[in-house]
């Protein structure tokens, strides 16, 4: 990246509510050098989308929404020293958008303009199957030109488009199936990177491909994403997160962030389904984009539930999912967002509430061990909880499909890795051994744990002197339907208040209902793969807590001393 980005250059672009409304580019006025600019325009306009009827030019198909990015992608490029101003782009936009039309257009244009001998650019596609429709989009781009067709060799095996002249070479490769490295790239192309980030190694390519810009300042990183299906996470959270702090003027970075998105109070308030918004999100509206087919699938999705409803409003409109557009999910999702209080720790736990309960589950070695602590506050009687997690290094061996969650979680602090074979229990004893000390830890039914119980758990809780009926076996399945329905109503009627914390909006995003006559259970097996052992601990503390416990009673001059009387 570059150390000196001038004021200039700049791509902060805090008005962008208001350009979005007005249907102006997201793209800030930048001091582009106009002649590679402009070539880089002409070159791109007179390519060809061999897949519309008539072939037409990139210029007539209606892309004019991509122009600004491309004049600031090329026109940032300052032949006199080989340097590109802006080094990347990210770009967040709607399906059916000519995303991924103008990621193959762009790299045609790149590999054309391009002035570095054996130059290597690379196209990232999600899929194999969306690989090789981006290798026949290129190749058709440059076979519906008579003089790039002799321009270019292809190697359609290889998904590879090597200029016969500059020795230069487009790659195209699959995300989930093939091999990815970033080491060499000078021009690199990532189409969906909320699905590239779900690789377990997403955060190296990264690495490896700003490293290789480090040594070729000609060179760029693009992304073009719609919003992810499920909350963001991993690579693509941090990406998109960086990206908008750069549009809002938060970090000076040489990034484009070029994002359509809703402001917060259309997106929160279900504005996307308003049909006079769709356009402020789908720039090619009318063209690539059908409204009646958005109008289509809004109204199959209305009929299908809310889980359709996420997977329109994330896909069509760039609305970032959250918690309450789960169908099967626990309802006590839809309020566990608004029941997030983020001075809620450990030490204020301790300092605010009168008694607390501790609830504890799962500690397989390829399984999470989650605590969930509830105490119940001196002045308001409102159940303040907290939660925390570990994890062995068996679940990242086994569980590779969550790593990039697991990762983020460690690193926000709610998730610990455990560093011997007894870390995870000698933690929960000395967080259980603090609130004893504090003196409000309960004294009867003061941990929770699962009916089979932890035995190795039980042993180091009677080493700290918690043990007998302090020590409570929470019957688990359609028993713990209690705890679930009352902690949904205390959640609604906002008496359950949490730290808000992403490892526990993930694992109450990952809870799944299943009826069994008159009950609700929540249980691991319909989880699946996903983790919901925090949560589980949560249920447990609530069962405890629905007790009514009391402190355990201390002597009167543990607290205020000895009172000598003469």
């Amino acid at each position: 990246m570059l150390a000196d980005t001038s004021t200039a250059w700049s791509t902060a672009c805090q008005d962008w509510p208001a350009r979005l409304l007005a249907g102006r580019t997201l793209v800030p006025d930048l001091p582009l050098f106009e002649e590679e600019a402009a070539r880089a325009l002409r070159v791109f306009n007179r390519l060809r989308m061999p897949d519309v009827i008539g072939k037409p030019t990139m210029l007539d198909a209606g892309t004019n929404w991509l122009h600004p990015i491309v004049a600031a992608l090329f026109g940032a490029y300052d032949a006199a020293t080989n340097r590109r101003m802006l080094r990347e782009v990210f770009l967040l936009v709607p399906k059916k958008n000519s995303k991924s039309s103008g990621a193959a257009a762009i790299m045609v244009t790149v590999m054309i303009l391009n002035r570095r001998p054996e130059a290597e650019a690379l196209l990232i596609a999600p899929t194999k199957k969306i690989a090789d429709i981006a290798f026949k989009q290129a190749w058709g781009i440059i076979q519906a030109d008579p003089e790039l067709a002799k321009l270019f060799h292809p190697q359609k095996h290889i998904r590879t488009i090597t200029h016969r002249r500059t020795g230069a070479t487009l790659e195209i490769k699959a995300a989930d199936t093939d091999v990815i490295t970033g080491g060499k790239a000078t021009y690199t192309f990532i189409d969906e990177t909320h699905v590239f980030a779900k690789k377990s190694n997403a955060a190296d390519i990264f690495v490896e491909i700003r490293g290789a810009l480090a040594a070729r300042p000609d060179g760029f990183l693009m992304q073009a994403t719609t919003q992810s299906k499920e909350p963001p996470a991993g690579v693509f959270k941090a990406e998109l997160a960086t990206a908008r702090k750069v549009r809002d003027g938060e970090l000076n970075r040489p990034l484009l962030p070029v994002l359509y998105e809703l402001p917060d109070a259309l997106a929160e308030n279900d504005g996307w389904k308003d049909r006079a918004n769709w356009g402020l999100v789908n720039p090619n509206l009318g063209r690539s984009v059908d409204p009646e087919y958005l109008a289509d699938e809004l109204q199959k999705a209305e009929e299908e539930g809310a889980e359709a409803l996420a997977l329109l409003a994330s896909q069509h409109f760039n609305v970032e999912i959250g918690l309450r557009y789960r169908t099967d999910g626990w309802i006590g999702g839809k309020y566990w967002e608004g029941a997030a209080d983020t001075s809620i720790t450990l030490a204020a736990v301790i300092q605010r509430c009168d008694v607390a309960v501790v609830g504890v589950d799962g500690g397989g070695l390829d399984d999470l061990l989650g605590l969930g602590v509830i105490g119940r506050c001196r002045t308001t009687k409102d159940w303040l909880a907290w939660h925390h997690a570990w994890a062995h290094d068996d679940v990242f061996e086994r569980r590779k499909d969550i790593i990039v969650n697991l990762r983020d979680f460690e690193q926000e602090g709610t998730l610990t890795v455990a560093k011997s074979p007894t870390q995870d229990i000698d933690d929960v004893c000395e967080i259980i051994a603090q609130l004893d000390a504090a003196g409000i830890l309960a004294e009867k039914w003061a941990v929770g744990l699962d009916q089979v119980g932890i035995p190795t758990m039980v042993d180091a809780l009677s080493g700290i002197g918690v043990a007998g009926e302090r020590v409570a076996a929470v019957p688990q399945g359609f028993r713990l339907n209690g705890a679930i329905l009352g902690a949904e109503r205390k959640l609604k009627d906002g008496t359950l208040w949490h730290e808000g914390s992403r490892m526990m909006a993930w694992v109450v995003g990952n809870a799944k209902v299943e009826q069994r006559g008159s009950a609700i259970l929540i249980t691991k097996q319909a989880a699946g793969r996903a983790k919901i052992d925090p949560l589980i601990g949560l249920f447990n503390a609530v069962q405890l807590m629905s007790r009514n416990p009391e402190a355990k009673r201390r002597s009167p001059y543990e607290t205020r001393g000895v009172r000598v009387v003469g």
